[in-house]
């Protein structure tokens, strides 16, 4: 097994630190190079353990930085790069959407530039840049829909934040169609489990829950996610990087397709199980909300792709998973 250094950015995040310990267990003699600005979603608790490592290495730095992460690449050079950094929260891009766009394009670019630039020749035949991004930058289906979104569908993000992500995913495509870049490109439906930041919809409800205050629930909590547990995503993101095939898109779903009432019923029944209450008890505290702008209605991923052509499916199963990242959130701040 190889000693390669992988570049991750975001890494204290949700995602990135669920798949960097991942991929320490997956592969031991990796250099692990961490680059995250810490913002309030990332904690560096996420990384206990991790962090013990000596070929693991914390670096505080801002991806929209160039001078950081120039830096970065000359220090490390590192052999791939993962690109998990981003603001994320769809609220806070309608309130504020200049930070996603420095982020989420401006500094998607930078490191592009910043790779292209280091990896010469004789390492571009291996590097790799895998640019993480979303399903939300296909848009919304209607509710009676049976169709999903494949790789080839157009992009028409409806907020924002997904509008900045899909700018990183084109930025991403013509760098190797005008560079011939060893980019790729995962999209992800609706991710959970442990180490989320409680702004999300399942770490939100499990929290306000576990602090005896509201559930809250979009407009008529009607609207349709495909649930992945995070573990399954860290797997798929694996086989991505080590397998696909640059300048390919890949899908990642897991056809657990739940409307946002009837999730949080199911959310409401598991906690009330673990921790001993009425089935219903928690139900009580079910508020519905207004509706924020541009609230896609439905998504659903086709990922025959990276199933076919890869081997990955998703192995984990949605309720015990479910269980699993209350389990987590009791461990973090005590039972009620």
């Amino acid at each position: 097994m190889s000693n390669n250094t992988v570049l991750i950015t975001g890494g204290a995040g949700f995602i990135g630190s669920n798949f960097i310990h991942h991929l320490k267990k997956t592969y031991p003699t990796y250099r692990i190079i961490n680059v995250d600005k810490l913002t309030y979603a990332s904690n560096l608790n996420n990384l206990l353990g991790v962090d013990e490592y000596p070929d693991y290495v914390f670096v505080k730095a801002d991806i929209a930085n160039k001078e950081a992460m120039e830096n970065v690449f000359e220090q490390y050079n590192p052999d791939y790069v993962i690109n998990f950094a981003a603001e994320s929260h769809e609220d806070r891009s309608i309130e504020g959407p200049e930070l996603f766009v420095k982020t989420n394009v401006y500094g998607t670019q930078i490191l592009l530039e910043c790779a292209r630039t280091f990896w010469k020749e004789d390492k571009l035949a291996s590097a790799k840049f895998l640019q993480i991004s979303t399903d939300e930058v296909y848009g919304s289906l209607p509710l009676s829909s049976t169709d999903k979104f494949t790789e080839q569908s157009p992009l028409l993000p409806n907020n924002p934040y997904s509008a900045s992500k899909a700018g990183a995913d084109l930025l991403c495509k013509a760098y190797f169609n005008t560079y011939d870049f060893p980019v790729l490109i995962t999209r992800s439906s609706n991710n959970f489990g442990p180490r989320q930041y409680p702004e999300k919809l399942i770490p939100l409800l499990i929290n306000n829950a576990l602090l005896g205050k509201g559930l809250p629930i979009y407009g008529d909590g009607l609207n349709v996610r495909d649930w992945l547990f995070v573990e399954d995503n860290c797997r798929a993101i694996d086989i991505v990087l080590h397998s696909g095939k640059p300048g390919e898109i890949y899908n990642i779903g897991a056809d657990n397709e739940w409307n946002n009432i009837e999730l949080v019923y199911l959310l409401c029944e598991l906690l009330a199980e673990e921790l001993g209450m009425e089935r219903d008890w928690y139900k009580r505290f079910i508020v519905f909300v207004k509706d924020r702008p541009g609230h896609d209605k439905k998504y659903s991923l086709n990922f025959d792709k990276i199933q076919n052509e890869l081997g990955w499916q998703p192995i984990f199963d949605f309720k015990e998973s479910l269980k699993t990242t209350i389990q987590w959130h009791i461990g973090q701040y005590g039972k009620i």
